[in-house]
């Protein structure tokens, strides 16, 4: 384990560092000075982090690799798609933007489904049930999230032939914005909101009031495509909700293994 989290290939060591750094930043400046660092429920979100962050994207990963396998076996179509690779050849900076660009729209749409398909958003409860929120706060979601995200976006990652160093970097880059997306710091990004996701904005996803049909500011990584598609609330000032959640919350279990069971029974 010593030798993974010392390692800069690895994503364990990249989760590592970024939570560090956006625990000193909430230190440093933070943005809800009546926040405290040892906050109801801390303990809980170190499990999700562990756990979300790094043995339960290992077994989806293990079980969606060993299914593929199988569903290709009866032909070549494995092997066709992968033979497409579309972007093995091109320089590993367009193969970045392309990928974060690319995954993150349809993160996006995911992001949407969670919150406007009823039997989804029992999944996406636990992650909204954070009361006050920070940087821990963005692994916060149950298992079963990795499995709609990972099946809407492994295939395309065949299909496109990106390099697994690329794949390391967007994903980093993902973990580093999510974090601070969650942080308790007080960052609009100034003229680039529009397109870069911000604390700012997205503390308002996470308001107990609806700004819209389903809710709002649905990015993960850009901020863009909810300016695009009419998702989009930010106050110009840096007010904040007067209250996180979700309406019936009250009726959320708070106990660790009922919450990785309510979605199912409910």
């Amino acid at each position: 384990m010593l030798n993974i989290l010392w390692d800069t290939r690895n994503y364990l060591f990249w989760l590592a560092s970024l939570s560090i750094l956006c625990v000193l930043l909430e230190r440093l400046r933070p943005w809800r000075r009546e926040q405290k660092l040892s906050r109801p429920q801390l303990g809980q979100d170190l499990f999700w982090l562990i756990f979300n962050g790094h043995y339960a994207g290992i077994a989806i990963a293990f079980v969606a690799t060993w299914g593929l396998e199988r569903f290709f076996a009866v032909g070549s179509t494995f092997r066709t798609l992968s033979a497409i690779d579309l972007l093995t050849t091109q320089p590993l900076w367009l193969q970045f933007v392309v990928l974060l660009v690319f995954k993150d729209f349809l993160e996006w749409l995911v992001h949407n489904l969670l919150h406007r398909v009823s039997w989804l958003w029992q999944f996406h409860k636990l992650h909204h049930s954070i009361q006050e929120l920070d940087w821990i706060g963005n692994m916060r979601f149950h298992w079963m999230e990795i499995v709609f995200y990972k099946s809407l976006t492994y295939l395309p990652l065949v299909v496109l032939g990106i390099d697994g160093g690329v794949i390391l970097w967007v994903a980093i880059a993902g973990t580093l914005i999510g974090h601070l997306n969650h942080a308790n710091l007080n960052i609009s990004w100034g003229p680039i909101r529009y397109v870069l996701n911000s604390p700012r904005m997205h503390v308002w996803h996470h308001d107990l009031i609806l700004h819209g049909h389903k809710g709002q500011n649905f990015g993960i990584i850009f901020s863009a495509w909810d300016w695009i598609f009419g998702t989009a609330h930010m106050p110009a000032t840096d007010k904040q909700p007067d209250q996180l959640g979700f309406h019936d919350i009250d009726q959320f279990p708070r106990t660790l293994l009922r919450r990785l069971i309510y979605p199912f029974w409910k």
